[in-house]
């Protein structure tokens, strides 16, 4: 029997990555041979995002190179799953002929039977119900072999004006706290270093199983597991951030001082209309209580311009909120009216040049903040974690707790004979382009 390649292409958030390698283990069970390149493959799997316009206009590019290679005769088939999948099915079905298969989230377990369907010449578009998908299972890894994140719900009730997720992915669910230590005990064992949570809210992980707010409670089951070294939290709302998870984040060694927050805005109004909590007083109140309770803290934003109704006065409020809290990390994004959302439908919509421009104006401030910072780092010494080697550079690369994978920068370190998941000390020396470089020592 001829060998089925099948190569995985996912794209956007960890949270899709999850859906991604529960997937591929299902598909690697089966018996097909999974490839690391979509050119190597007979079958394409597309995991797309649909969450914002960037996000689809990256998605449909990966569609249309997968149907120029099928037409040059390199892959015999595609199918697309995820999120642009479920938001737009019957599109894609009509826009996209050449896709041999079309899945909902809800029929991610079906990959296997649509691949052997496909395979026979059968076209498969199978709709869902937003949030009729599984988020349990075994997965084979996509990352490196020392971190991996672990999903500890899917879903969102924010319903904020602006996002299409509760749409998409449905209503919030946690995952029972059992089936996450035992997940992370099983990744522990096979060398998981670093465990990275996430969710679309992690921070309101339980309530809807435990009826209260259960994050410190799992943080300290999952700081038990012996192996696990660093925990890190992506995804938290700052109205969700109690004294109890601080507390947590104080005593336990293995919760590192990171956390992603992503604020959007800090004006109150903007805030309102975009049916989020909070105001700029409140939001400084918080930041100023993280950095005096968890020394060497590093802070992960994300924020939004052009808001619709956001004036000029509110677009300065943000930027020069952000100069003053001085986040390590920050992305910030034009408003994408998606529709379908209550913002998609307010007036005084903003020109997506201006848009851009105020995006453009806080990335660049942002740039110099990130290289103030790193240039504050020569000197001090971290623990740092090896994940390759430069061979331009001739020199390793990794990362210490101040990064995230994929997301932040980059240590570039000197040292012999080192290998891929070892954790070693690094000084730091110089920084580059908001990357810092130093020596074993």
């Amino acid at each position: 029997m001829e060998e089925i390649k099948v190569a995985m292409v996912s794209l956007g958030c960890p949270k899709n990555q999850c859906d991604a390698e529960l997937m591929m283990k299902k598909i690697h069970d089966a018996g097909y041979k999974l490839v690391p390149e979509a050119g190597l493959a007979d079958v394409v799997v597309i995991n797309t995002c649909g969450f914002i316009q960037s996000a689809k206009e990256e998605a449909i590019e990966e569609i249309m190179e997968a149907i120029n290679r099928k037409n040059d005769g390199i892959n015999k088939k595609i199918i697309v799953t995820g999120c642009l999948a479920q938001r737009y099915t019957s599109l894609m079905d009509e826009e996209f002929p050449e896709v041999d298969g079309i899945l909902g989230l809800g029929c991610n377990g079906d990959i296997v039977s649509t691949i052997g369907d496909v395979l026979k010449d059968k076209r498969v578009v199978k709709e869902t119900a937003a949030g009729n998908y599984n988020i349990e299972g075994d997965r084979l890894m996509s990352t490196m072999s020392h971190y991996a994140y672990l999903r500890i719900a899917d879903g969102c009730d924010n319903r904020c004006t602006y996002c299409a997720i509760p749409y998409i992915r449905g209503h919030f669910r946690s995952r029972p706290m059992e089936n996450l230590v035992k997940e992370a005990e099983d990744l522990a064992a096979k060398g998981v270093r670093e465990l990275i949570l996430i969710a679309q809210d992690t921070t309101r992980y339980g309530l809807d199983l435990y009826k209260k707010l259960m994050l410190p409670e799992l943080l300290n089951k999952l700081c038990e597991i012996e192996g696990i070294k660093w925990i890190r939290l992506l995804y938290c709302y700052p109205e969700r951030i109690t004294d109890e998870l601080i507390d947590v984040m104080e005593k336990q060694e293995k919760v590192i001082p990171y956390i992603d927050i992503p604020i959007q805005h800090c004006n109150r109004d903007i805030l309102k209309a975009m049916n989020r909590q909070g105001d700029e007083q409140t939001l400084w109140d918080l930041f100023a209580k993280l950095r005096s309770r968890l020394p060497g803290l590093i802070l992960r934003t994300t924020l939004i311009t052009g808001f619709p109704g956001e004036s000029e006065d509110q677009f300065v409020e943000l930027a020069e909120f952000a100069n003053n809290v001085k986040f390590e990390h920050l992305g910030c994004f034009p408003y994408s009216q998606e529709e379908g959302t209550p913002a998609a439908e307010m007036e005084n919509q903003i020109p997506q040049s201006e848009k851009e421009h105020r995006a453009e104006i806080i990335t660049e401030q942002q740039e110099v903040r990130a290289g103030d910072f790193c240039e504050q780092q020569i000197g001090k010494t971290f623990e740092t974690v090896v994940e390759g080697y430069d061979r331009y550079f001739e020199m390793y690369f990794g990362r210490n707790y101040m990064y995230a994978p994929e997301i932040d920068g980059m240590v570039y370190f000197k040292g012999k004979g080192l290998q891929v998941s070892q954790f070693v000390n690094v000084k730091i020396t110089e920084s580059m382009e908001n990357n810092l470089i130093g020596e074993t020592v």
